[in-house]
């Protein structure tokens, strides 16, 4: 048994949970860390997903009229790729699985689990290969699908099973193929068990796979249905989120699950209620014999944790997958009624909040880079605390400077709002409709409204004692109380009123300054 991520050595069966390092270096596709796109731009992304092109390793034309035309009858398609070699090669891995190759009598020790060099290069040709519609088509018309699961179910090597999804991903990339794919139960089922696999290059291929079929309108409930009829996917993911340390993998199961919980509510739900129930198909050879009791909240919060260093990107679909599990109120209860009464998804997000994203020593044009993330981190901790306010986490007192970046977000946004009028003022008017410089950001507009909902929230919980402490650590002056009070009137009078009347009692001059800035709070005192 491998673990993940290791491509030798053996995983003992207790020891499961125990991190493993992430992918090794190899021949693969440098395009496999394109991530968070959806439709088209998945299937471009995965067609991608082979090992490097490599033309001048393919074997040359011949060189003589006569054999040149014998050869252009020998092409795939459009293409300068012969029949007879792709042939040649199927054949050949069709030998490997073959009886003959794979003796009943052979001791585990004996079985193969490395390639053949020269077997390992024609493969991966095929992998580069298979991104040509044409190639892939006479793949499928060659039931290259049908040898795949072969391989599946008798090879024993990683890179082998790992090439064949591969190549499969590229096939899929193509629609029609795609539905014959996605229709095929017996194939579609053996894909989903490659998510026990315990080799991290091919969880990685089966993800991308799974992620350009979801992306695919025509077949991703196809898949939807197959995933929510097949418990072991739950358990599987969940594992692989609590256990990996392969930040790529992580990435791509990340975006799989962000793609099946926006499709998919229901699907949704029943994760969220999941208490990791036997699976009912059979698991691979290699995969687990027993897997903990996981819950969701936590296994994406342990990926969350491990991409935010390495992988911007991969963050935001964490966060993105927390965000929308807060739409439903199942999903807010199971990160707010975990064991720790979700303390730990409150640090890990106040922290990225207050110590990472949108810092001040960043130039005010990073808001739009982050706009996406921060919305989501803001939007699961505005759902947290309106539900959670007898939570010590949630306390006022300790909580200042969250309302301190919260309040430069918004200022950040101000200033983003004033380029983008002087760049409309000086760019022609045809110029302007055309960037779009007329329309306010619609992310952006998004970021406002969440971050002004949290604001106008936690002012009015804010009492006399903690805006003196937010005045003398600089949470709080004359300048950030006009940003927010600018941002939140006339919608949130309320909370603005309720926090004016308290700084008065903490500071009457700073609260005179800013009743003669918004005489709409003269008036109501």
């Amino acid at each position: 048994m491998r673990a993940l991520g290791s491509h030798s050595g053996n995983w003992p069966r207790r020891e499961v949970r125990m991190r493993t390092p992430g992918l090794d270096s190899g021949c693969r596709n440098p395009a496999s860390a394109r991530i968070r796109t959806s439709g088209s731009d998945v299937c471009s992304a995965a067609c991608a997903a082979g090992p490097g092109l490599r033309m001048d390793r393919n074997p040359s034309p011949p060189s003589s009229e006569a054999e040149d035309e014998e050869a252009s009858g020998d092409a795939v398609g459009d293409t300068v790729y012969s029949k007879h070699w792709l042939f040649s090669v199927l054949t050949k891995l069709i030998e490997v699985i073959s009886p003959e190759k794979s003796d009943l009598n052979l001791s585990n020790e004996e079985i193969q689990t490395e390639l053949e060099e020269e077997m390992e290069n024609d493969i991966c040709k095929v992998w580069d290969m298979s991104m040509d519609e044409g190639v892939a088509l006479f793949l499928q018309e060659f039931n290259a699908p049908d040898i795949f699961m072969g391989v599946f179910a008798k090879s024993k090597c990683p890179r082998l099973t790992e090439i064949c999804v591969g190549i499969l991903g590229n096939m899929a990339c193509f629609q029609d193929i795609c539905m014959s794919i996605s229709k095929d139960e017996n194939l579609g089922q053996v894909l989903l068990q490659r998510l026990c696999d315990s080799d991290s290059p091919t969880l990685l291929e089966t993800s991308r796979l799974l992620l350009t079929c979801l992306s695919q309108p025509d077949v991703a409930n196809i898949w939807v249905e197959r995933i929510r009829e097949n418990p072991s996917v739950y358990d599987c993911i969940c594992f692989i989120m609590s256990s990996s340390t392969n930040v790529e993998l992580l990435v791509k199961v990340g975006e799989v699950v962000d793609k099946l919980f926006d499709l998919d509510e229901d699907l949704m739900l029943n994760w969220i209620k999941n208490c990791s129930r036997q699976s009912v198909g059979q698991s691979t050879d290699d995969s687990p014999e027993e897997l903990p009791d996981f819950k969701i909240v936590p296994c994406l919060l342990e990926a969350a944790k491990q991409v935010r260093s390495d992988s911007p990107e991969g963050l935001d679909v964490y966060m993105h997958i927390l965000q929308l599990l807060t739409t439903v109120d199942e999903g807010i209860q199971a990160i707010v009624q975990s064991p720790d009464g979700g303390k730990e998804t409150w640090s890990l997000l106040y922290d990225l909040v207050c110590h990472e994203l949108c810092q001040p020593d960043d130039p005010p044009i990073i808001v739009q880079e982050q706009k996406t993330v921060l919305a989501s981190i803001l939007s699961v901790l505005s759902a947290m605390f309106a539900s959670q306010t007898e939570q010590e986490y949630v306390k006022m007192r300790k909580n200042m400077p969250l309302i301190g970046s919260l309040i430069r977000v918004l200022q950040y946004m101000e200033d983003c709002g004033k380029r983008s009028l002087d760049n409309s003022k000086e760019s022609k008017p045809d110029e302007t409709e055309k960037s779009g410089l007329t329309q306010e950001d619609f992310h952006l507009k998004i970021l406002k409204d969440i971050c002004c909902e949290l604001l106008s929230n936690m002012l009015q919980e804010l009492t006399k004692e903690n805006i003196l402490e937010g005045l003398n650590q600089g949470h709080l002056n004359e300048q950030k109380c006009s940003c927010a009070f600018k941002n939140l009137l006339p919608l949130y009078f309320t909370a603005v009123e309720s926090f004016h009347e308290v700084l008065r009692e903490a500071d009457q001059t700073l609260a005179d300054n800013l009743e003669k800035c918004f005489p709409s709070l003269r008036l109501q005192t």
